[in-house]
């Protein structure tokens, strides 16, 4: 038991008491890579997504990525004043869902939380199988063991993310900050040489020729670039719904980490589509021979093909991979708030042993393993359905921001900028479900029906058990009376002795119930007088009744539901009390060795019984 516990600390760290919750609130270091790691990480497939639509244009899709990555950046910048504002407002937490139900009404809060929880779950698959993906890409070796990566991968994140917030900052500090230090330079140095040669750049190493253009511009074309390149602006609204996981002051270090979140991930995106123009860096086919991604193609143009270029794509492949993280961060605390207003099982209300909301992180790592293993860990088969719930969630907690300054008035500015942040991403998530409806994102729509249905579900059943164990009455003295205790037994032994024992510490009505189905030479009918009768007799205690059932068909269980399911129709106020005598054996292989009679009973008397029938265990326990 010793070496298990201490194995168990190792792997998940040691309990934590709820005074040291303090001790694991964070500061803004920690929490970029918390909080940050998925919308950091979209700069490594978002523009390769875009790029990749622009494919037919040949060179002038190049050029046309530029003002979409402006377009993106700009309704991110919208986005960020947009939940600074709610931070301000909401400091104990003000995701989507808490928004949206508060300002918008029952119903808006379900379409959020219903979209969020499928955006972050979708988040965690999508990086999970774009980091294996690019693993692939540079060893194509591995290409047939992509599931069983993806869910070694899924395994990692949540042994990392069940230590606790501040561990899980830590681990991922390094790889988050390696990867936006190495991009950076790069990004840096591309820049300098674009300058510095009138922009026109020579690339250190060659890069693959752009092939020619095989169609025209269109509207319709550009509007599906950029829903696809959309995808980089996932993850953003983690921080306002994780506020509380800061030290104080919780909502300036919230503040300062999204600022710096949101202001790394536009250099990013800026740089990446300023350098793939300049340098005439174009998407290759994700399916064709020869692919290569978009960040090696620039990091070796840049970079050239030596250590830096390693190290560079080594994080970026890391990256991708723990990008779920931000799913792990915030997924706990959605289902959280979900489940105070009922709305979701309250088993999702418990914390664990390290502080966590640990089911949230067990229904996630459940819902991101099917996904994984029913898409066959293949990123470009889960990215239709993507960016629709998180885009879904922005545009209703903007219209709730709106609602909340209009109530608490003099703050036009305020309902300005999230009324601006509510018609942009209103109209990205548009476009964005009309772009991807028929290549999947009719699925995550279906998906959010089918979860809202599911919380209205939860929420009737809470209602209802509310409603049913309301009492607004006081005690009834005459319901307070001794119960009927009903014991069932097969012979004497020790066991019995005990639940006889107990039965009589309570009460004065007792019924010894054994069913008869054969001669049986430890029958209890031949020792009752001996052994049971007699002795309390003499020492003036009560002697219990003992009632035969006969059973012809060697039923056992059966007659005695039904013998306490009549006695109790024919009580009025008495509780009936059935000890449910059992041997508790050491090892789980001797379970096998004997009957499980009293399993099965518990079972049907809980199933079939009602208000006034109480089962109580009596354990015997076998020694060594």
């Amino acid at each position: 038991m010793a070496f298990s516990g201490n194995l168990i600390n190792l792997l998940f760290g040691r309990p934590l008491a709820t005074s040291e919750e303090r001790a694991e609130h964070i500061g803004p270091i920690a929490g970029i890579p918390i909080f940050g790691l998925d919308a950091l990480s979209s700069a490594a497939y978002g523009p390769e997504a875009a790029l990749t639509l622009l494919i037919p244009l040949g060179l002038l899709g190049v050029r046309h990525i530029v003002p979409v990555s402006v377009a993106i950046v700009i309704l991110l910048t919208i986005v960020y004043f947009s939940y600074r504002q709610t931070i301000d407002a909401y400091p104990h937490g003000g995701g989507s869902y808490t928004v949206a139900s508060q300002n918008l009404g029952e119903g808006a809060g379900l379409l959020a939380a219903a979209a969020l929880m499928i955006d972050y779950t979708l988040t965690a698959a999508v990086g999970i199988a774009s980091g294996v993906g690019a693993l692939i890409s540079a060893v194509p070796s591995l290409q047939p063991h992509t599931l069983g990566l993806c869910l070694g991968v899924l395994a990692i994140l949540t042994l990392v993310n069940m230590r606790g917030v501040h561990d899980t900052g830590v681990v991922f500090m390094i790889p988050t900050y390696l990867f936006t230090g190495t991009l950076l330079i790069v990004i840096l140095i591309g820049a300098w040489h674009a300058f510095s040669s009138g922009g026109h750049p020579h690339p250190v190493t060659t890069l693959p020729a752009i092939p020619p253009a095989t169609a025209a511009v269109s509207l319709w074309l550009l509007l599906k670039v950029f829903s696809s390149g959309c995808t980089a602006m996932t993850g953003v609204e983690a921080v306002s719904n994780g506020v509380m996981a800061f030290r104080d002051d919780t909502r300036k270090n919230a503040k300062i980490t999204l600022t710096i979140i949101i202001a790394l991930l536009a250099i990013l995106l800026l740089g990446i589509a300023l350098l793939c123009r300049a340098y005439g860096i174009a998407a290759t086919n994700p399916d064709g021979p020869g692919y290569e991604s978009v960040l090696s193609m620039l990091t070796r143009a840049v970079m050239g093909h030596g250590w830096f270029y390693y190290v560079t794509i080594a994080s970026v492949l890391l990256v991708l991979a723990l990008s779920a993280n931000t799913a792990f961060a915030d997924f706990p605390r959605l289902t959280r708030a979900i489940a105070l207003d009922n709305f979701m099982p309250h088993i999702f209300l418990l914390r664990g042993r390290r502080l966590l909301y640990s089911w949230g992180i067990y229904v996630l790592v459940f819902l991101t393993g099917s996904l994984l293993t029913i898409f066959g860990g293949v990123t470009d088969r889960l990215i239709p359905l993507f960016a629709i719930g998180a885009f879904m969630a922005f545009t209703l907690s903007q219209a709730g921001m709106v609602r909340h300054w209009k109530r608490q008035g003099n703050a036009p500015v305020r309902t300005f900028v999230n009324g601006l942040g509510a018609v942009a991403t209103g109209i990205t998530t548009l476009v964005v479900l009309v772009a991807k409806f028929v290549e999947g994102a009719w699925i995550t729509a279906l998906l959010i029906v089918l979860m809202i249905a599911f919380m209205r579900a939860v929420k009737r059943h809470y209602t209802r058990v509310s409603r049913a164990t309301a009492l607004f009455r006081p005690i009834v003295p005459a319901e307070v009376t001794e119960p009927i205790v009903v014991v069932p037994i097969d012979r004497w032994s020790r066991i019995t002795e005990k639940a006889l024992s107990f039965a009589l510490s309570m009460s004065n009505d007792i019924r010894c119930l054994h069913v008869q189905i054969a001669d049986d030479p430890d029958d209890i009918c031949k020792v009752w007088e001996e052994k049971i009768a007699a002795p309390l007799r003499e020492a003036g205690k009560c002697v219990p009744k003992l009632e035969i059932l006969r059973s012809p068909y060697r039923y056992v269980i059966q007659p005695v539901v039904e013998y306490v399911l009549a006695v109790e129709r024919e009580s009025t106020y008495h509780k009936v009390c059935v000890l449910v005598p059992e041997l508790v054996v050491r090892h789980w292989w001797e379970n096998l060795l004997h009957n499980r009679r009293a399993d099965l009973l518990k079972v049907l008397l809980l199933v079939r019984g009602n208000r006034r029938i109480i089962v109580i265990n009596i354990p015997w326990y076998l020694d060594k």
